[in-house]
């Protein structure tokens, strides 16, 4: 009797549509309320963080500032926000993740105000590397707070849900935050994209941060004093993946962790060749698709926004095929399938091709990053958690710099079309073999869905110190 309903009639399976959106959304269920608050402020940070990529440097533009001095503004903040990884990284292993978190929002929001209140560029400058710093801690403790407060078996799809509400907010933010702010400046009586509109816009961005802050202190205590090392091991920490037959030297160095270089090698390299390919390229693809074929304005905005929608459901989708496939295999599968798209965008002559490939290409990529940065968690011990975040944000940075420059040599060398031909050439080499070395070093690592069970090899040991849950 037990598998029969109240009425005594055998229960039916589910079938059709709604089996498969509960088969996919079923591991989006039982995060925990701490992760569930991070999501918040994942969407309100994020809201924030659009607004200041869409409209900061057209404030600046406002004010009258030149490109050079925009630049030298926008390099004063990448600078800050490399500077700050590793401190960063260091400092939540000592008084935890949420202390960190708290500060980053703290200095986002001074360097904002203070901007509504000053026209002078040394201080916007000073300003802008505060703001680039703040985010740029937030950042690398986001990712392994997340590790920390999730269970193995809802990793995947907290990373890629969390992956997915910034894409969204890419779109809502600019659209809601442009059209509230252009209302609000008429209603004003304020002239059209003048600075007193943009700073409506950064005052939008000082109350989110301030909603996102409130939310911070509603997280739990994390720091290590606190912090219980059982629930830490209850819940599967640290990854039960293989032991590796030749471990590296420990390094401990200015507070950052590194058990094993040689696993720290592998994950970092493959992240070092993408930004290399994808920032001598991504960047500049609304200026090559607007050469090429003409395209208005509108039109292209309209294509981008259209690009994001599909890289936020494709990253929602990439948790089940790393549950039918395993997360290595997934991230190869993805990001495999993405190269012939980036042949057809670089060199098809047809307009609905090129964005065909644009749209699908992005979705893929960048699908397989937040499974990627779950992988990454799990695959080193607790304590180098947030050494290997901040590791990964500045290889990613040093990439896009390396290339920016080689960008401009190429262009100022051979022009627009030879010009992007060797940019293309050069994505499709390194994501090539970036995506073959992940494949290489890791395809052994992660057991298949067939494979032996998580439990065939002792996990890492827990350091005592380093962070726990």
């Amino acid at each position: 009797m037990s598998g029969l309903p109240p009425n005594g009639s055998p229960s039916k399976p589910a079938s059709g549509i709604g089996a498969r959106l509960g088969a996919l959304t079923s591991g989006y269920r039982g995060f925990q309320p701490d992760a569930r608050r991070f999501l918040v402020v994942t969407l309100v940070g994020g809201a924030a963080l659009s607004l200041w990529w869409i409209d900061f440097n057209l404030y600046l533009a406002a004010l009258g500032f030149d490109a050079s001095r925009i630049g030298l503004i926008a390099t004063a903040g990448s600078i800050a926000s490399a500077l700050a990884a590793f401190p960063a990284s260091s400092w939540s292993d000592r008084v935890g993740r949420r202390v960190v978190m708290g500060v980053g929002g703290g200095a986002s929001l001074v360097a904002v105000v203070g901007m509504i209140g000053t026209r002078d560029p040394g201080a916007i400058l000073l300003l802008a590397a505060l703001y680039g710093a703040g985010n740029q801690a937030i950042g690398v403790v986001s990712v392994p707070y997340m590790s920390e407060h999730s269970e193995p078996e809802h990793r995947n799809e907290l990373f890629a849900l969390q992956f997915a509400i910034t894409s969204a907010t890419n779109v809502v933010a600019a659209v809601l935050g442009g059209v509230v702010a252009r209302l609000l400046s008429d209603r004003l009586g304020y002239v059209a994209d003048s600075p007193d509109t943009y700073r409506i816009i950064l005052a939008f961005m000082a109350l989110l941060l301030v909603a996102g802050l409130l939310i911070i202190l509603r997280l739990s205590d994390d720091r290590p004093k606190v912090r219980n090392p059982a629930r830490l091991l209850a819940t599967g920490e640290p990854a039960a993946f293989p032991r590796a037959r030749h471990r590296g030297l420990s390094i401990a160095r200015f507070g950052l962790t590194i058990r094993d270089r040689r696993t720290f090698f592998r994950l970092l390299l493959p992240g070092l060749l993408i930004p290399i390919g994808a920032g001598q390229i991504i960047p500049f693809l609304n200026l090559f698709i607007q050469q090429k074929f003409g395209l208005d304005l509108a039109s292209l905005n309209g294509v981008f926004a259209i690009t994001s929608v599909g890289t936020m459901l494709a990253v929602l989708y990439q948790p089940t095929l790393a549950r039918r496939f395993g997360r290595v295999r997934s991230v190869v599968l993805v990001q495999g399938v993405s190269i012939p798209f980036l042949v057809v965008l670089g060199f098809s002559p047809l307009l609905v091709t090129v964005i065909l490939a644009m749209a699908v290409r992005n979705s893929l990529m960048n699908a397989g990053n937040p499974i990627a940065n779950a992988f990454a968690m799990d695959r080193v011990s607790a304590p180098e958690r947030a050494t290997l975040a901040a590791a990964m944000s500045l290889t990613w940075s040093i990439g896009w710099v390396i290339a920016g420059f080689y960008y401009s040599a190429v262009h100022a060398a051979l022009g627009f079309d030879a010009g992007y031909t060797v940019n293309f050439v050069t994505i499709i080499v390194l994501y090539s073999v970036a995506t073959w070395l992940y494949w290489h070093w890791f395809r052994d690592v992660e057991p298949g869905p067939s494979g032996p069970g998580l439990t065939a090899a002792p996990p890492f040991p827990a350091a005592s110190g380093g962070a726990t849950d």
